[in-house]
């Protein structure tokens, strides 16, 4: 399937019942706002040659089975260029959705902002945000399809702004646009793949899967569960650790289930965000929604077993205030050596990011909670811990710190970090005891024969 290079084709592309809004704007007056000499003629040249008569069409449709606003850009009418007019169709669209109580989706192919009508134009970026906000503080979801290309104020408002961000492949995604870069710029960094190697966009989907991609986003951030989640069943050992040495081989094995085994034992429909946002994705740190068989969503944010990085905790904080606006409960899978100490995560500013996942977790409204299902390293760990709702498996450990940094903190022989470990009390069974977690969940019963 070719990607769509018109509007209506963008929208075709997504859903089959799709009604337009209608807007009686009048004729045009002029040459615009500032009177920029042979606009009026430019724009009734754009309507003639796109068949439309500004540069975004609005409406509502049905994509998986959920009614939504969409916002459709017309690259052919003036660059899909944002004016006045384009300006107010965005900010009646976000109106409409917050009346009906509609996520939204925008299909962005623009420019920016329309040079023939000067800072008139240019104002309408603060319009478009501040819906954009009033949209996302109703507890509404939106999520953006970046066509090509995606410039300017139409990606840094309606694209970048929305809650989770697609990309059809190939797309020219930046602020910039190709004529006003510098001479030298690499036009590899202005793609939508670029944008996701560093954190600024959710996933790159092919024309032919972005419908159903479409209904499994807006599926699974419009069904929230209710209530606490349930931490999930263990998956590996079932006995006690003898002795807390035991319990940090046990967390450390390469063959003990790692986080995506629990996802997949846990949900029956997953989709991932990517990205802190900032210029960086961490592997390390699998961030989403998903359903289990009861059909409705929960969020989840899932360390897996190695050093986190800031980018890690960035999108963990990002996955918790996105799921607190839906109103969707949140699960965490905590397992860390700790947070990584290496010189370039203190540049990318390990405390900071850490200190916003903390600040995420403690001021969430809705249910949080974690299960510890390996390594529970210091803060690192901790940062993605629930404030009493934690549970453990019985092949996992939590510590202050791992033994042997606590060794050498309290300057110790290497020789006696296993004895170290005991005294730390980091067994399953100890942090019950110790009330830090609630308690120490079992394997799944078989089912009777």
């Amino acid at each position: 399937m070719t990607d769509p290079r018109t509007a209506r084709e963008a929208i075709a592309l997504v859903t089959d019942d799709f009604t337009e809004l209608p807007f009686s704007e009048g004729p045009s007056v002029g040459d615009g706002p500032i009177g920029w000499p042979g606009y009026s003629a430019a724009h009734d040249r754009a309507a003639a040659r796109s068949g439309e008569s500004e540069s975004v069409i609005c409406g509502t449709g049905v994509i998986g089975g959920v009614e939504v606003v969409l916002i459709s850009f017309e690259f052919g009418f003036l660059g899909g260029s944002i004016g006045e007019r384009t300006g107010a169709r965005a900010v009646a669209a976000h109106h409409l959705a917050r009346a009906r109580r509609l996520p939204v989706v925008v299909l962005p192919a623009t420019g920016g902002s329309r040079m023939h009508e000067g800072m008139r134009a240019l104002l309408q970026l603060q319009f478009l945000a501040r819906e954009s906000a009033l949209t996302r503080a109703a507890g509404l979801a939106q999520i953006a399809v970046l066509r090509d290309p995606t410039t300017g104020g139409g990606w840094a408002t309606l694209g970048a702004g929305s809650d989770v961000v697609l990309a059809l492949p190939g797309a020219q995604v930046g602020f910039a646009g190709s004529r006003v870069r510098p001479p030298d710029a690499d036009p590899g960094a202005y793609t939508a793949e670029a944008q996701l190697a560093h954190g600024h966009i959710d996933a790159v989907v092919p024309a032919g899967e972005l419908r159903a991609a479409l209904g499994r986003w807006l599926t699974l951030l419009t069904r929230p569960a209710e209530g606490p989640v349930p931490p999930p069943y263990a998956l590996g050992a079932t006995s006690s650790a003898e002795s807390g040495r035991e319990a940090v081989s046990r967390a450390r094995h390469p063959d003990r289930p790692r986080a995506p085994a629990y996802l997949d034992a846990h949900f029956t429909l997953r989709a991932e965000i990517s990205g802190d946002r900032c210029g960086g994705t961490d592997p390390g740190m699998l961030c989403g929604f998903g359903q289990g068989p009861d059909g409705r969503t929960v969020a989840y944010a899932a360390q897996c077993g190695t050093a986190t990085r800031p980018a890690g905790f960035r999108t963990a904080a990002r996955l918790v205030r996105l799921a607190d606006r839906l109103g969707i409960p949140v699960l965490t899978l905590v397992d860390t050596p700790g947070a990584a100490n290496d010189p370039q995560a203190e540049r990318d500013g390990a405390g900071p990011a850490i200190a916003a996942l903390f600040e995420a977790v403690a001021t969430a409204r809705v249910p949080l909670t974690s299960l510890l299902v390996g390594e529970g390293g210091s803060g690192g760990a901790l940062a993605l811990a629930a404030p009493g709702n934690t549970w453990a498996t019985p092949d996992s450990y939590f510590s202050v710190i791992a033994p042997e940094l606590a060794t050498a903190i309290l300057k110790r022989t290497p020789e006696e970090s296993a004895a170290i470990a005991d005294r730390l009390r980091l067994r399953p069974e100890d942090l019950l005891d110790l009330g830090i977690v609630q308690g120490v969940v079992a394997r799944l019963p078989h089912p009777a024969s």
